[in-house]
Formats: C-alpha cells, structure tokens, sequence
C-alpha cells in the first residue's frame, strides 16, 4: 500500500515537473526597429498584467529573463507609434517592426514641460500641426493661428509688412498690462514672434484654459502658445525647397473730391487763391499705392541616423508691401539636433538665427503729422508731387506736405539681429525617473536709422534735416531644472514633475537724435551739427519659480491633472513678491465605460472639467519702487546744474495680477472618427489689476500703479472637424470653429478712464466703465442735421436735441467686441489635385471710422471725400452731411454719425496645388513635386466703408480698440509657388 502511493506521489511529481517545464522558459530577446529597419531606443517592453518589464537599449535591442513562459503577452509601446501585443508561444527571440501610430487618439500633444497623449489631457488645450498651415504660405506665427483654433482672436492691428498680430486667448484680461500670450519656442519664452520663420515650425499647440497653462504661473495669465519646431525623422536625409513670388495689392480704394469741386468747397467755406497756378491732377491713392513684390526661399535637409536626429534650414523672404517704400525683409538659418549618447543619456541643441529688416509707414495720423493714407485722401489733387524748386508740394492754404514726403521724403529702417536657442540633456535613471536641464537665451540687438531730408521736404528744410539712430539691445535667459517619473501599473497611470527655473531679462537702449545738416550725403547723426536729444538708459528684471505636476490616470478611464508653481517676480515688492499658482483638472473617459456601445456611434467620448489660478507681471521693471527722473536742471550760480526730482511713489505692496479660470468642456469622436466635436465653456476672473490710479494731489503725484480692479471674461468654444468623404481617389475635411466670448470690467473702485484721443481735440473716444466690456466706444449720439441752418445736432442725456452738447452728454456709443468670431477650413484632394479654402469672420463688432471724421468734417483745407458732395448748403437741404464749417469741428463730433458695422466673412486663403506623379518625378531623382497657387484676402464681405474692416489704429492695445485712422489696410495677395522633396 505504501509502494503504491509512493509510486503514485513519484508519477504526479514528474508529471508537474514535466509541466512546470513545458511552461518555464528562461529569456526572451529582440529588437524594435521603425518602418524604415532604424532601432528605437527606450522602447517600454512589459510582460502584460505585472510590473516586470524593461527598456530598449541605444541599439533598439532588448532581454526579458524574469517570469517569462510560454503564455506571456508582452507588451511594446513607445510614443508616436501603434502598441503592440505578441504572445510568446515558447519564442525566444522576437523582432518587433514598430508603425507610425495616426490614431487621433493616441495623437502625442506637445504640452507645458512635457508631452501627453491627446486622449488623456484633461484641460483645454488646440493642436494645430505642419498638415494646417503648409497648406498657405505665411510670413508669420500670427497668420497661423488666425482663425485655426477656437477661443484665439488674432488682431491686425493693419496690413503693413512690418504690422504685427495681436493675439487674445479668451478675451482681454488686463488693462495696463500685456494681454498677450506667451510665446514658448523649443522651450524658450519669448515676446516677439516677427522674425521666427514659419517653414520651421512643426505644431503649435495652444494651452487656453489655467488649468493647462498655470504651469507657466506668473506668465500663464494670458494663455500659453507652444511653438515646437521641426526635427528629422526619416532614416535617409531628406531635402526640401519651397520657393514662391507673389504680388499684392490693396483691395479697396475710396472717392475723393476732383479739383473742381475741391475748387467749389474751398470757395464755399471762404478760401481762395488763385486757381489758375493749380491745374495738376494728380490722383494720390495711385501715387501711393502699388503693386507689392515678394519672394520666398526656403530650404531645408533632415535625417534620423544611429541615434542621431538633425533638421537645419535656412531661408530668405522679402516683401514690399502695397504702399510705397513698405518693405521687410528677413534671413533666417535653422539648426537642431537631438543625440542619443546611450540607452540612458540624451543631450541636444535649438538654435536660429534671424537678421531682420523693415522699412515702416506712418500711418495712424493725419496729414499734418505725416500720416500717409490720410495724406492721400485728403491732400487735394490739385497739386503736382513737386515743385519748381524740387520740393515735395504742400497745400495751397496750408504747409501740409503730400504724402509723398513721408515716404520718399524721410529715409528709415530698422535692422535687428536675433539668436534664439537652447541646450539640454536627458538623463534616465532607475527605470521610470528623468531628469532634464535645459539653458535657453533670446538675444536680440536692433538699430533704427532716421533720416529726414533737408532740401526736400518743408521741415526738414526748416530744421537742417534730422538724423535719428536709436539702438535697443535685449538679453534673456532661462535655466531649468526638471525631475519627472512615469509609471504604469495595473491600471494605474502615474507621472509626476518637480523642476525649478530661473530668468533673467536686459534691457538696453540708446538714442541720438542730431539737425542741421550741410548735404544730403552724409545721413548718419554725425553729419549734423546740433545734437537735438540724446538718452541712454539700462533695466533688468528676474523671475524665480518653482514647479511641480502630477498626471494620473485609472483604467483609461478616470483622469487628474494637478499643477503647483510658485513665482517669484522682482518687480514686484519684497513683500508680496512670490505669488502661488495651483490649478487641476479632471477628466471622464465615459467611452471606456461597460455601458457605452463599442460598436455604437461614438468612438470616443471625453468630460472635462478644470479650475485654475495664473498670474500676470507684465509691467515695468522696478515698478514697486519710488523713481527718481532726471532732466530737472536747476540754476546755481547763475550756471544750470543736473538735477533730479521724484519720479514715482514708492508701492511696497504692489503685487500680481491674479487669473482665476474654470472650464468644463467634452471631446466627442463619432462614426469611426470621421465626425469630432470639442466644446469648452469657461469663465475667466483677473483680479488686483496692475492700474495706474489717480492718487489725491497732496501725494505730489497725480497717479500710481496700484493693484485695484477686476474684468472678468466668459465664453463658449466649439471646434467641428468632419471627414466628409474619404475614398481612394477623393478626400474632403471640413473644419469649423466659432467663439462667443463676453468681456466686462467688473470693479474699477469707482473711477472711469478715458482714453483714445481723436484728432482736432474732438476728446477722447474709448471708455473704460465698470459693468462695460474693454473695447467700449465713448462719444455723442447723433440726431441729424437741421434743415435750417445746415448745423448737426446731437441728443442729450435728457432725450432733447442740441446744438452744444456737453461732454456730460456723451454716452456708450459702440462695442468693438464681437459677438463672435469664426473660422471655416475646407480641404480637397483628387487625384493629386488639392484645394484649400480658409474663411474667416467676425460678426458685430462696431468701428469708429475716423477717417470719415478727416474727409467728412469739412472744418478746414483738406480734400474730402466724395460723400460731402451730399452736404447741406442751402436752408430747406434735408441731408444727413452737414454744412461745412471753416475752423470748427462741432458738426464733426465723435458721435454715432461715424460708428459703422466693422463685421466681415473674408475668403482668407484659397490654394490650389498639383502633386506631380511620382513615376514622372522620380525620373528626376526627385521624391515629391508640388506646384500651388495661393489667393489671399481675395473676396471681403462687409458693409464697411473704410479701406478695411481688419484694421485698428491703437495696434494691440487692452483698451482702445475698433478705431480707424487711415490704417494701412489688409491687401489682396496672389502667390504662386513650388515645393519639392528629394
């Protein structure tokens, strides 16, 4: 009996050991390359279901040794490629062959100090990648954004070369300080986006809500733009050259009087001369405006090679706008490299080079201030561009020079030369931990040269001719030091980030401004012999900041985001100099829920919800403490000493402005992805706005800033993209986006601003109110005109007519805010035919139309415009024009008589392209061919009657805005153009 069992023991012991063998297996081993044969280091390589798992090696190989059998399941991901699953089935060696992963929802989002996949990010962040806008050529980051992201407004404050863009991330936030975003470029923040080269851009990703961007804190405020550059990618180098030329013009020109009835005006209002010394007829919107000329070369070369990642570019634009001498021109060289050392250690370097120069126009003035396009429309005709004596032509009535002296007349340019760059290092270190420095400068040195002609030009002849030269040069850098860790087990998602950072800011300026000059020759301030003004002056600034970010997610389904920084800012006061900057977000992947359809409608179905604090210090260096001002010479002795005086009052307890945003939103992906929606809901409140408030005189100051006052921003976002149809032979996408953002100063401690000065003393024309939006338009109401005696006459606050309005009864005349803005993308291929159609609107938003005040005011020798041929002249004219009244601006108030509808829907971009058959080009050696033409602003619906809608003479600012003064317009551009790649 014990024989048996102890038989029966020895079988089922062999049998388990014979089994247990049949399942161990001791090692796996292999290596992960891309499509292209290329090894992938860092490749997470895990057996599925436990912790046991390891990284791929410099070479792309790796060796699993522990708890591997024969029913393992091993698992290969990596970033930015499809994940993988292979069981083992008694393999011991398995080569995996990694494929560039499209999915949307594992689609990697660049975000602040660091990376996410869009399925998991919890905050309200827009992507837009090369695919959006190497569909147009563009000269600029601004053009870029407009109109591409849901909840970005892109300003043109006008359409010269040298304008730039004003960009809004929900709203105005501030009144005295930047509401612009910050600009982070590989890593480096930066303020000044004209001269980075958009062919080197790869994504843009905007982080809106505070939830995304309080990483940033103190610079956060305003929202966040991500600019991350390209890098090589493909194992054999690849070469690009994009080359386009195109031409440009104004789209839009407005009638003015001919001589005559400039003649019959000027005789009206009790002006004469003699006619007969005036006979030209010179029509000055031609002489100014032109046909613009630009060029584009672009080239580029990239590869990705053991271990070795380069892109570099280099490229030259130059363009000369559509009114005369408007010019830019830029050079830019671009390199970046990323090298792996070994499987642990990574270092790797941005750098670009830029050498800029514009040549600006002055517009935004009248004629008598050397305003260009107002001195078109109303110097009148009458006149030649010169006279006998070679100098440009003035008025007959008054020394009003053609607009031609402002343009040929003065000589000015300015240069600047930039380095923007960064170095870094990775470093891996106990499996799930990274550590990086990165050192990034922003250096920039910029020359402005003025010259004003001494024997052309009226006041330069009066003066001796003036040279200016003023000189700016900007240092920055950025130190930073991060700690991240990563983890997944079970079904837990972890990644944390601590890091600290440090900048430092420079300025520099100089300036010499010098007359009298004896030639023309010699047109640098040495030439003159009077030195006019000179200063020279030198600020800095730091900031001190701490970081810190925890990113968890459960089962795929269950998402937090929470960020914690601390700034320490030295404009500020040393008591209240650090501010604190926590924000979280949350997130439902209710798709991945057991109760959601898999084989439904909705592919993916994501909540958000978010809340934030970010702060702002864009103000003046040392703006906390009490300055002192020079230039208060005193006399001792009878000879004039230097002195100074008390330029500012001391504010120890200035500190930031604080942002405090909540959003909620949804991501929602619909039939096989081919219908995606997002839309955000959001409510953004600044507080302890950075303002200069007026201080009680026994102060010895008039004003000081302060931290009083909140505005408060609130909008709804939604983002539609559609793939209509996608057949072998036809595509076709829809994009569409629209913003409803409502803007309100909500406590301004009582007071009221105005600001927005308008020509001929007529006051002020933008208020800022609590309970009104920034942007208000301050002015009269207008009644009509009075049959009688041919005079305006405006509506009091009482309701009644009168004649001699005071400004108590000036009221909220317009609102330059839209009630929303848009943008509508089309994309069209067949057969290697493409089209792509960009519209972009703005609906109800008012503009005060200065300009008509100049060419309708009738009040002193300026030409006019052709609507005051409609003017009163006789008693019983029933006309809305008034009479004209030599010397006195009352019937051309600022008042509701000149506020127009300023919305538009504008055919922004339309390309049509032609890839060429690849059996044709590879012939050539040459891997793709593409030849497009491009329409620019094209096609304007509007009802306004300026040049343009797209304008705004006060550029960027928080305040005044939905003003035209003879702001150079948005123009019409056609651009044809070749790109290939070999």
């Amino acid at each position: 009996m014990i024989y048996k069992k102890l038989v029966f023991i020895t079988v089922i012991f062999i049998s388990l050991l014979c089994t247990s063998k049949s399942v161990a297996q001791n090692k796996v081993t292999g290596v992960v390359t891309e499509n292209n044969g290329l090894p992938i280091p860092g490749v997470s390589v895990i057996l599925k279901g436990t912790s046991i798992g390891v990284s791929t090696d410099f070479d792309g190989k790796y060796t699993l040794s522990e708890g591997v059998n024969q029913n393992s399941v091993i698992v290969f991901s990596y970033i930015g490629f499809k994940t993988q699953e292979i069981l083992v089935k008694g393999q011991s060696v398995i080569n995996v062959d990694f494929q560039e992963d499209t999915s949307v929802l594992d689609e990697v989002v660049i975000v602040g100090y660091g990376s996410q996949l869009k399925k998991d990010i919890t905050g309200s962040v827009s992507t837009i990648d090369s695919d959006s806008f190497e569909s147009r050529p563009n000269t600029q980051v601004g053009s870029l954004l407009q109109g591409q992201s849901a909840g970005v407004q892109v300003i043109s404050g006008s359409g010269k070369p040298s304008g730039g863009f004003s960009v809004r991330i929900r709203g105005t936030n501030s009144i005295n300080a930047s509401s612009e975003p910050l600009y982070v470029v590989d890593g480096v923040p930066t303020t000044d986006t004209r001269s980075i080269n958009p062919s080197d851009i790869d994504t843009i990703t905007v982080l809106k809500d505070a939830s995304s961007a309080a990483i940033y804190g103190a610079q956060g405020a305003n929202g966040v733009v991500l600019i991350t550059t390209k890098r090589g990618t493909t194992s054999k180098p690849k070469v690009s050259l994009d080359i386009y030329s195109g031409v440009s013009q104004v789209w839009n020109t407005l009638p003015v009087l001919n001589g005559e009835q400039y003649r019959d005006l000027m005789t009206e209002m009790g002006l004469s001369t003699d006619w007969d010394n005036f006979t030209a007829r010179t029509d000055w919107q031609e002489e100014i405006f032109q046909n613009g000329f630009s060029q584009n070369y672009q080239a580029s070369v990239s590869g990705k090679t053991e271990g070795t990642s380069y892109f570099i570019s280099g490229g030259h634009l130059t363009q000369e706008g559509a009114v005369r001498t408007s010019e830019i021109e830029r050079s830019n060289f671009k390199i970046n490299i990323d090298q792996d050392i070994n499987d642990w250690l990574k270092v790797g370097t941005r750098i670009a080079y830029t050498s800029y120069k514009d040549v600006d126009i002055n517009d935004n003035n009248n004629v008598n201030q050397g305003g260009v396009l107002l001195g078109a429309l109303t110097t009148p005709s009458i006149i030649g561009v010169y006279n006998e004596a070679g100098m440009f032509t003035s008025n007959p009535f008054q020394n009003w020079e053609n607009p031609l002296a402002s343009t040929d007349g003065l000589d000015r340019e300015y240069n600047n030369n930039r380095f923007l760059g960064n170095i870094y290092l990775e470093a891996k270190f106990l499996e799930n931990f990274k550590y990086k420095f990165n050192y990034g400068i922003d250096n920039s040195n910029g020359v402005f040269d003025s010259f004003l002609d001494p024997f052309r030009t009226g006041f330069g002849a009066a003066i001796g001719g003036q040279g200016i030269n003023n000189t700016d040069k900007k240092s920055y850098y950025i130190v930073e030091n991060t700690l991240s860790y990563n983890n997944s087990f079970n079904k837990h998602t972890v990644e944390a980030l601590v890091g600290s950072v440090t900048q430092k800011f420079t300025f520099e300026n100089s300036s010499i401004q010098t007359r009298n000059f004896a030639s023309a020759s010699v047109t640098t301030p040495n030439g003159g012999s009077e030195i006019f003004d000179a200063s020279a002056w030198k600020s800095e600034r730091a900031n001190a900041s701490f970081l810190s970010r925890v990113n968890y997610s459960f089962d795929d389904k269950y998402l937090l985001t929470a960020n914690f920084r601390a700034d320490g800012s030295s404009v500020f006061g040393p008591n209240k100099r650090w501010g604190y900057f926590p924000s979280f977000s949350l997130g439902w992947r209710v798709s991945n829920e057991k109760f959601i359809n898999k084989d439904g409608l909705i592919n993916d179905l994501k909540l958000r919800a978010g809340w934030g604090l970010v702060g702002n210090d864009n103000i003046n260096a040392y703006s906390y403490l009490g300055r002192v001002g020079s230039g208060a010479n005193y006399p001792f002795g009878g000879v004039t000493q230097p002195g100074t005086f008390p330029g500012s009052i001391e504010n120890l307890t200035l500190k930031w402005e604080e942002s405090e945003q909540t959003n909620i939103g949804f991501d929602l992906s619909m039939l096989n992805n081919r219908l995606s929606v997002t839309a955000d809901a959001y409510i953004k409140k600044t507080n302890d706005l950075l303002l200069n408030a007026p201080l009680p005189t026994t102060s010895g100051f008039d004003n000081a800033i302060r931290n009083i006052g909140e505005i408060q921003n609130k909008g709804i976002e939604l983002a539609l993209n559609t793939v209509n149809i996608n057949s072998d032979n036809f595509s076709w996408n829809t994009g569409f986006n629209i913003s409803f953002n409502r803007n309100e100063v909500v406590s301004l401690v009582g007071q009221e601003l105005l600001q927005g000065g308008i020509t001929g003393g007529r006051g002020e024309a933008s208020l800022v109110r609590e309970g009104e939006p920034l942007g208000t338009l301050y002015g009269y109401i207008f009644g009509g005109v009075d049959p009688a005696s041919g005079n305006a006459y405006y509506i009091d606050n009482q309701g009644n007519s009168t004649f001699n309005p005071t400004p108590e009864d000036r009221t909220i005349i317009g609102d330059a805010n839209p009630d929303f803005y848009y943008g509508i993308t089309n994309t069209l291929n067949y057969k290697g035919f493409g089209l792509f159609v960009f519209l972009q609107g703005s609906q109800g938003n008012d503009m005060l139309n200065v300009t008509r005040i100049e060419t309708e005011g009738m009040i002193d020798p300026k030409n006019q415009s052709t609507a005051v041929l409609d003017r009163w002249i006789q008693p019983g004219d029933i006309t809305d024009i008034p009479r004209a009244s030599f010397g006195n601006s009352d019937n051309s108030r600022v008042s509701t008589r000149f506020i127009e509808d300023a919305s538009y829907l504008r055919f922004k971009t339309i390309t049509l392209s032609y890839d060429l058959p690849k059996n044709l080009i590879e012939k050539l050696g040459i891997t793709a061919l593409k030849i497009y033409g491009t329409g620019e602003n094209i096609f304007t619906i509007t009802d306004y009657s300026g040049f343009d809608p797209e304008v705004n003479a006060f550029g960027g600012s928080n305040t005044v805005q939905g003003i035209d003064f003879g702001t150079y317009p948005q123009t019409r551009n056609l651009i044809f153009g070749i790109n290939a790649t070999f």
